[in-house]
């Protein structure tokens, strides 16, 4: 099953990274693939922790495909989870963690892991997803500079 794992230290703060990704409307204006993403359902549960179920539509060239995820934002522990509920995937587990490095550094995680349940799909589109997995943690990172300003350069 094809997988992906990346840590990068940005310099903007844990918070304001989980803030960046939580949001998770904003993905069409700058997350590789992402035409399109839906807010079906928001809810509140325990203290400091929300859940959202979405769905997003990805696509490349001609092909395009929209798929449901349930996404757990654990503010207290700097952390996201989405997991997958309903689309094109036999599998699909993505994973987000903020380890503060001072006021205004962070190492930012990103893991994922995805099947497609069609083989045609997976040949179609495998190749074009790991390339755009590459670029995710680049354009989140240029997204927050977009959003907080860039950071200065260390004197």
């Amino acid at each position: 099953m094809p997988q992906f794992a990346n840590k990068r230290r940005v310099r903007h703060s844990a918070e304001k990274m989980f803030d960046l990704v939580a949001d998770v409307e904003r993905y069409p204006e700058f997350v590789p693939l992402c035409q399109a993403l839906k807010i079906k359902q928001r809810t509140k549960s325990e203290v400091g922790k929300e859940v959202i179920v979405a769905d997003m539509t990805v696509s490349f060239q001609l092909i395009s495909e929209t798929f449901t995820s349930r996404v757990t934002l654990d503010r207290p522990d700097l952390k996201i989870l989405v997991e997958y509920l309903k689309g094109p995937f036999s599998r699909l587990e993505n994973r987000w963690t903020f380890e503060p490095r001072g006021e205004d550094a962070c190492d930012v995680g990103f893991f994922i892991a995805y099947e497609f349940k069609s083989r045609m799909l997976a040949v179609l589109m495998g190749a074009m997803f790991d390339a755009a997995f590459q670029r995710f943690a680049a354009a989140f990172e240029k997204r927050a500079d977009a959003v907080y300003g860039s950071p200065r350069a260390p004197a």
